[in-house]
């Protein structure tokens, strides 16, 4: 790395839908509980701690993680609550730093290298950081620290809930070394999987790769694995990170044939999009559905309208109409995803705001 060591904190709440349930209704608390809906066609939007113990996470389908934990208890969201919330949480965010990249209303990267508050370490401004969001929305939060955005992702998810965990420069390439490559930000099941077919399991495993063979094996994202690997990550926090797209993807536990099975799959991912959009205001003209087959190949199907997608049925009707193309599938599948993009220019402009996106597993 070149020029001075930067300090950055990845904050992210704890549970953040279901604990601010929580936190309202006392009757929850210390109970598993999904925000979301139990109907038929329902799906999990988020899962408390209690939850997930009996493996209920995010885009699971409601009859699913009743069939995991019946004893779920299911609440409808209060977006609006939520967005309340997310206010106090990032207003905080903007005491201690002006360079603050929000991911999600729960969750921001913050450069802290002189951080405004001028305290002398990141570790300690992140414990403040926490300590002030639990004071103004009576909330936890857990945070990594560490010297680029990367590691300091990695870090948040080590103490959760409520810790925080750092990385320092001296250790970042161990730290790396050591982990599943199941583990790592931007590494989905999928491409787990392609790099466990080759004999990658670890970061040690994928730094002993060159950089030639991970771009012929991973096209483009060979040079981010390369660098990832060595625990480096150039990317500055960005307070004006421009979105083009919302979307959201799951990976079957299992190759589907089911029509219906498949179908519930791509209504839980618009249901995840469409929660973007409600939250943000922000709307699509364009509708892909990507879908990964058993074999690895990738197909997408996308439809473009003359105005923008306006409520959450029409998203559904627009994404069940593109997998139903492939219909009756040829072979198995075991992702898909659902992605809305085109946005109006005047939208575009918006995207520093923090977008809505469901709690990450284990998180």
């Amino acid at each position: 790395m070149t020029g001075p060591t930067r300090k950055i904190i990845h904050v992210d709440m704890d549970a953040f839908y279901a604990s601010v349930e929580q936190r309202d209704d006392p009757s929850l608390r210390g109970r598993p509980v999904a925000v979301g809906h139990g109907a038929r066609r329902g799906v999990v939007a988020a899962a408390s701690y209690e939850a997930r113990v009996f493996g209920v996470r995010s885009a699971l389908p409601s009859v699913t993680a009743l069939r995991r934990c019946p004893e779920l208890i299911f609440v409808p969201p209060r977006f609006d609550v939520y967005r309340a919330v997310s206010r106090q949480v990032h207003a905080v965010f903007a005491e201690f730093s002006d360079l603050v990249e929000p991911l999600a209303l729960d969750e921001a990267y913050l450069d802290v290298t002189a951080n405004k508050a001028d305290l002398p370490t990141a570790w300690l401004t992140a414990k403040a950081i926490r300590a002030r969001i639990l004071r103004e929305t009576g909330l936890s939060a857990s945070a990594g620290v560490s010297y680029n955005k990367f590691l300091a992702k990695l870090a948040s998810g080590q103490r959760k809930p409520n810790g925080q965990f750092a990385i320092m420069p001296q250790d970042g390439e161990a730290f790396v070394e050591a982990l599943p490559v199941a583990k790592f930000h931007g590494v989905g099941p999928a491409t787990a999987a392609r790099m466990h077919a080759v004999g990658i399991s670890t970061g040690a495993d994928l730094k002993a790769w060159s950089l030639a063979d991970l771009q012929r094996r991973f096209g483009k994202a060979g040079a981010w694995y390369h660098a990832i690997a060595r625990g480096q990550d150039d990317r500055p926090v960005n307070p004006h990170r421009e979105r083009k797209s919302s979307g959201s993807e799951t990976t079957f536990e299992e190759d589907l044939t089911d029509p219906a099975r498949i179908e519930v799959g791509i209504l839980a991912m618009a249901d995840d999009v469409w929660a973007w959009c409600h939250e943000t205001g922000q709307r699509g003209r364009t509708v892909t559905v990507k879908i990964k087959w058993a074999d690895f190949q990738q197909s997408t199907r996308s439809q473009s309208f003359a105005l923008p997608i306006e409520s959450r049925a029409s998203l559904h009707e627009a994404s069940l109409g593109l997998i139903r193309s492939v219909f009756p599938p040829r072979k198995g599948i075991r992702l898909v995803g659902v992605t809305l993009s085109n946005f109006p220019p005047a939208q575009r402009a918006l995207s520093a705001a923090p977008s809505l996106l469901p709690d990450a597993d284990g998180v």
